[in-house]
């Protein structure tokens, strides 16, 4: 049984260092006498412990969140309520198309708008734009915030979409494809979703990087467009959060040690801050109440790191094809994800592969074989059920409907990848 605490209040200050942050603004915030640790069980009888804030506010590696809980436990809480909800889903596979039929009509205008945003200002943008978003694709991110818009504003009466849910979404794009381009720099990936070459395969190393780089510009000059503040800094967060996850994971390589604290809080720097920025944002410019904000910004959350884990779990069990890009890529470059770190706990000999970097014969194909062994992806199959419940829960403040049911189906979709 494995037991997962937050070390202590220097450790809080450490990492606030090591991705940049001011411990000295937000120290108050990881002081003892605000916390309240409280361990719960999960699933097979590992434990987490939550830290509870009695403050209003946090901040989350110095930056207010507008939440009641400190960083640990953005990741950490146990659901409330009635059993999990994945017990009687249906067995008929689902279908995103469908899922997304409730608002095909904003993603349609969307897609008309992506190209022209992105690509007016320079020939070779306009190449790379209609190379990005000619791919198609799920949209699941914008797809989030029309679908959050369109349930909040039935709370808030209004009759249609606002402008700023419409650009919200726009950016929220823009911002996705810009991480995707930096990603398969860095990765040195030459497969692209839906079958299309990269960025860099086409133009170049430099010429992507400085593709990116605009459409995170031109993003940010959108969103200050948008004239309000609260959003702005939500969504600018998102960008610096995009640094801090590769940083930590670039620091962590090939470490046995990275415990599943730092894996969850590396994951929602890099995947759910994002999800989390768009479901609370698109609430925000429907004019809910701050409660309802901070449930989508829960289910966001929350949704993002499910996703993440099973994403990491498909590393193991997808081929390249299926992945658009090389299968077991994280644990060849040394990044430990949620089913290594299990897997670490029951089985010493493969710590010792891992140490090694792989540098015998036949040791990677070994250590992925002691990881299924020992229950990692099965353990991580449950952590993202976890998750994936506590989104489920996060969306009961809105009204019954088929935007409600959308964002319910996306849960249980993302849950289907690893069935």
């Amino acid at each position: 049984m494995m037991s997962l605490t937050c070390q202590n209040i220097g450790r809080a200050r450490y990492d606030m260092v090591s991705c940049g942050c001011s411990s000295s603004s937000s120290s108050s915030s990881f002081s003892k006498k605000n916390l309240i640790n409280t361990s719960v069980n999960l699933n097979k009888g590992f434990q987490l412990h939550k830290l509870v804030s009695s403050k209003r506010d946090v901040s989350l590696f110095g930056r207010k969140v507008f939440s009641t809980k400190s960083p640990e436990a953005l990741l950490n809480v146990v659901p409330q309520g009635p059993a999990s909800v994945f017990e009687s889903k249906s067995s008929d596979p689902i279908l995103v198309s469908s899922l997304l039929e409730v608002v095909a009509e904003d993603l349609l205008t969307l897609n008309k708008n992506l190209q022209s945003i992105v690509g007016a200002e320079n020939p070779v943008l306009m190449s790379a734009a209609e190379q990005i978003f000619g791919a198609g694709g799920k949209r699941m991110r914008p797809a989030l915030v029309f679908l959050v818009a369109r349930a909040t504003a039935q709370i808030a009466e209004l009759k249609e979409l606002t402008s700023e849910h419409r650009r919200l979404a726009e950016i929220i794009e823009m911002i996705h494809t810009a991480s995707l381009i930096h990603d398969d720099v860095l990765d040195d990936s030459d497969m692209r979703r839906a079958g299309k070459d990269t960025i860099h395969q086409l133009y170049g190393t430099r010429v992507a990087i400085l593709a990116g780089d605009f459409m995170f510009a031109q993003s940010s000059w959108y969103l200050a467009n948008l004239e309000n503040i609260e959003v702005i800094k939500l969504i600018s967060q998102v960008i610096k959060d995009f640094a801090s996850g590769e940083i930590r994971q670039a620091s962590s390589l090939f470490d046995c040690d990275v415990t599943l604290e730092e894996y969850l809080i590396k994951s929602y720097f890099k995947t759910a801050s994002l999800i989390a920025a768009s479901t609370k944002g698109a609430a925000i410019f429907s004019g809910v109440e701050r409660n309802i904000c901070e449930q989508m910004y829960e289910y966001g959350k929350n949704l993002g790191l499910s996703f993440q884990v099973v994403d990491d779990i498909l590393d193991f069990t997808q081929s390249a094809e299926q992945l658009g890009k090389p299968a077991g890529l994280d644990l060849a470059k040394g990044n430990l994800t949620a089913p290594v770190i299990f897997a670490l706990e029951r089985e010493p000999k493969l710590r010792e592969i891992i140490d090694s970097e792989f540098s015998e014969d036949g040791s990677f194909n070994k250590a992925v074989e002691l990881i299924i062994k020992c229950e990692g992806i099965k353990r991580a199959q449950e952590l993202a059920k976890e998750k994936a419940n506590l989104a489920i829960q996060n969306l009961q403040c809105l009204p019954l409907g088929g935007f409600r049911s959308s964002l319910e189906g996306m849960v249980m979709y993302n849950l289907e990848r690893i069935d």
